[in-house]
């Protein structure tokens, strides 16, 4: 039996035998936002799209799944160490390419040297979709082929300031995912840290898309809300957050 994660205990684990929490939504489809409490899809900034209920409640499950199996290694789930010094509050684990602040390698050489697990080919899929669903539009995900995904995990003091996805030698759109706890997700602009910026809440299976004039825009989480999520995701507690990125290595 694998040794339980530091705040990845519950991952993976669901309440009851089945896995019902209670509620409902086991049978909603990518795409389908009609009829959660009002919340449609919006578009923040020309490129930056938000699809609430994007993910149905078995994609959530199987997608915490594989982050489980990720969390354990073989570059295992850390808190980063930044460059001054300081620790981030939240924990990544990366899969296809490693992230430590400004650059990406394909071994963990800030954690354990090890190769990080292959990007898989379901993953692409999903990001092609995501793309399609977001911009409405049959042709946006064709040429789109993510080879890396930033897997954070926030527990209920998690945070995650003002900063902008620019490690990436490509522009190509970045793809978010969430699940569990809700969190309030500010949107900001590409020249400062600072206003304006939009808060919006990112729910349990909202897709969020930023690309095109948005693709630099700093971004960041404020603050997490504990207990909000379901735990028939998988996760009783915290929230999880999986970004896709076209990194333009080779």
């Amino acid at each position: 039996m694998s040794t339980p994660l530091p705040g990845f205990e519950d991952i993976g684990r669901l309440r009851g035998a089945d896995g019902a929490s209670g509620r409902q939504g086991g049978d909603r489809r990518p795409g389908a936002t009609a009829g959660l409490e009002g919340r449609t899809r919006r578009e923040l900034a020309p490129g930056a799209v938000h699809v609430p209920g994007w993910l149905s409640l078995d994609e959530q499950r199987e997608l915490v799944t594989a982050c489980r199996e990720w969390a354990r290694g073989p570059a295992p789930i850390r808190h980063t160490k930044l460059p001054r010094g300081g620790v981030m509050s939240v924990q990544t684990v990366c899969v296809g390419w490693h992230w430590q602040p400004y650059a990406y390698s394909r071994t963990a050489d800030d954690v354990n040297g090890a190769p990080v697990a292959e990007f898989p080919d379901w993953m692409v899929a999903l990001g092609r979709r995501a793309l399609v669903d977001a911009y409405q539009d049959a042709s946006a995900g064709d040429d789109y082929t993510p080879d890396a995904a930033l897997i954070n995990f926030y527990d209920g003091e998690a945070k995650l300031g003002m900063h902008q996805d620019k490690e990436e030698r490509s522009s190509a759109p970045v793809v978010s995912l969430s699940i569990g706890d809700t969190c309030v997700f500010r949107f900001g602009n590409t020249e400062t840290r600072t206003k304006p910026y939009t808060d919006i809440e990112l729910v349990s299976g909202d897709l969020f898309v930023f690309g095109g004039p948005s693709r630099f825009v700093y971004h960041g989480v404020p603050k997490v809300h504990p207990g909000t999520g379901d735990p028939a995701t998988g996760i009783s507690t915290g929230r999880l957050n999986i970004t896709m990125r076209v990194t333009g290595l080779s």
